[in-house]
């Protein structure tokens, strides 16, 4: 048996072998969430496009307000979307409401707080600096500034960046095609009644969703016996007509265990054991022009290697930069067992304590509980060389995926 990579060298060995795919297509951005820009994209407008009141409160010249308790003439009013086009003469003054334009004659803009009116009068209250209150043309950004560069994903933020820029269209790479099928005579699909010694198909269930969460199309091929020639015909059948094959299953050493075997026959294997737990017998593989990841048959070690590797993965594919995984210090509440040797991830909750962020496990930490996952909201980093570390300690803590992306709600209990 090779010996185990560490998950820094098989990463490493991952992101260098994928190259985004070429095909695009453009879009417009109400469909674009999700997607991958093949482009720089440049503001077509400066935001604002015209010098704009930041606040609600009068339009004036900074010289008729040099000094306190000065009055001053109201003569017109500019509303958000209907400015005030007529002229001022010095002295006098217009009612502004936020998002409106300034008059082209009016260097600052005085709060409605800082002024008493009396009927077609106010008086001044303070004097005013020039650009008081007034945001400038470009102050978001000018025209032909770069708005979003090239691999960036679009998610909402970045949809209402473009769209505030009047950006209606978006060249973006296509969806990844990715299949995916689950391994094992053990496995019975949902719904359908189990016979002894049988469990229910979960990962492929769980692989199938957080796959729906990336610009991908989703083939799904069901799940196949632990038999080589079965899980043969299902790897050539899709070899060249999707990007990437993911599947469940039959990468480990066991007498049942067939997928490595038939990669080994039909591609390039380029690693299949990681210094990892959960999570030891993932496999990295090219097919022709098609790549492969296969992951491990436990619940839980599905997941974290979907988060290490099969996501990366479609990242790279799409023409994302690689970046680090946010992590985030925490205070151990609970002991955690390791043994030295392989980097852990351990399934944790996160919260709020009195003055720190806090973490606990969540029990049993056994890769097919995934109880542990579905009380869990985040992963407990242990290192590999770390051994047994005592409540009280700061770790690392990855936050998981959750529904949009939410920020975090939840109690220690």
């Amino acid at each position: 048996m090779p010996p185990m990579l560490s998950i820094d060298e098989a990463s490493a060995r991952l992101t260098a072998a994928l190259s985004p795919i070429r095909e695009t297509e453009s879009l417009a951005l109400a469909g674009a969430n999700r997607r991958v820009l093949v482009d720089d994209v440049y503001a077509p407008v400066s935001l604002p496009p015209f010098n704009s009141s930041a606040m609600d409160g009068y339009a004036v010249r900074t010289a008729d307000v040099a000094s306190a308790k000065t009055e001053l003439k109201v003569v017109g009013t500019s509303f958000a979307g209907k400015p005030f086009d007529g002229a001022a003469a010095p002295g006098e003054t217009v009612r502004i409401f936020t998002g409106a334009a300034v008059p082209a004659w009016a260097d600052a803009i005085v709060i409605q707080e800082d002024v008493e009116r009396s009927d077609e009068r106010v008086i001044v209250s303070e004097a005013v600096q020039i650009g008081q209150n007034i945001r400038s043309v470009g102050h978001d950004i000018c025209a032909n500034d770069l708005l979003l560069p090239q691999g960036t994903k679009l998610g909402a933020f970045e949809v209402g960046w473009l769209a505030a820029c009047g950006v209606a269209t978006v060249n973006v790479v296509r969806p990844i095609q990715v299949a995916l099928f689950s391994t094992g005579d053990e496995l019975q699909d949902p719904g359908q009644p189990l016979q002894y010694g049988q469990i229910y198909d979960s990962n492929r269930a769980t692989l199938v969703e957080l796959l729906r969460s990336q610009a991908v199309t989703v083939i799904d091929l069901g799940r196949f016996p632990d038999d080589p020639a079965s899980i043969e015909t299902a790897l050539t059948t899709n070899i060249g007509k999707v990007d990437l094959i993911v599947t469940s299953g039959g990468v480990s050493v066991g007498d049942s265990d067939f997928v490595r075997p038939v990669i080994e026959k039909l591609g390039e294997l380029s690693f299949w054991n990681v210094a990892l737990k959960p999570g030891k017998p993932i496999a990295f593989a090219k097919l022709n022009e098609t790549w492969f990841l296969g992951l491990p048959g436990n619940p839980v070690s599905t997941v974290v290697c979907y988060l290490l590797f099969v996501k990366p993965a479609l990242d790279a594919l799409s023409g994302v930069p690689y970046a680090e995984s946010l992590t985030l210090p925490a205070t151990l509440t609970e002991s955690v067992r390791h043994t030295v040797g392989r980097r852990e991830y351990q399934r944790g909750l996160l919260y709020r304590g009195d003055d720190s962020m806090c973490v606990k496990p969540t029990g049993d930490q056994s890769s097919n509980r995934l109880a542990s996952l579905a009380y869990a909201n985040c992963l407990i980093l242990v290192p590999e060389e770390q051994a047994s570390i005592e409540a009280g300690r700061v770790v690392d803590v990855l936050p998981l995926p959750r529904e949009a992306d939410h920020f975090i709600r939840m109690s220690a209990t």
